[in-house]
C-alpha cells in the first residue's frame, strides 16, 4: 500500500543512521521499512486518539527491538545516537498524521534498547 501522507512519503527515514558506517545499511534498511510498516498502518487503521496511535507505535517499537540482535550480529547496536535517531523518527510519523500531542516516550515505551 503506497503511503498518501505527503509527509511521511518524502521522508527520508534513519538518514543519520545511514551516514554513520557504524550502522550496517542493511540492518537499518530494516528500520526504515518498520517506520513504513508503521505509516501504512496508520493510514489504513486511521487511530481515532492517541491511545490507538500508541497501540501501533508499540508494535513497531518491539519490531525494533528484535532489530537489536541483528545489529549486534552486524557489529553494531542501538545506541545513544541511534536511540535518539530512531525516536525522532517515531515523533516524525506522529506529527504527520497529526498527533502533536502524543507523548515523544510514550510512543516508544515498549522499547528495551
Amino acid at each position: 500500500m503506497p503511503i498518501t501522507n505527503q509527509q511521511a512519503a518524502e521522508r527520508a527515514f534513519l538518514q543519520q543512521m545511514y551516514m554513520d558506517s557504524y550502522f550496517p545499511d542493511h540492518v537499518v534498511d530494516k528500520g526504515r521499512t518498520i517506520l513504513l510498516r508503521l505509516c501504512e498502518r496508520i493510514e489504513a487503521e486511521r487511530p481515532a486518539d492517541l491511545k490507538a496511535l500508541y497501540s501501533l507505535t508499540h508494535v513497531a517499537t518491539e519490531e525494533f527491538n528484535l532489530l537489536e540482535a541483528e545489529f549486534e550480529a552486524a557489529g553494531g547496536e542501538i545506541e545513544t545516537v541511534a536511540r535518539e535517531v530512531i525516536a525522532e523518527e517515531f515523533w516524525f510519523v506522529a506529527s504527520a498524521y497529526g498527533f502533536t500531542d502524543a507523548d515523544a516516550e510514550e510512543l516508544i515505551a515498549t522499547r528495551d534498547w
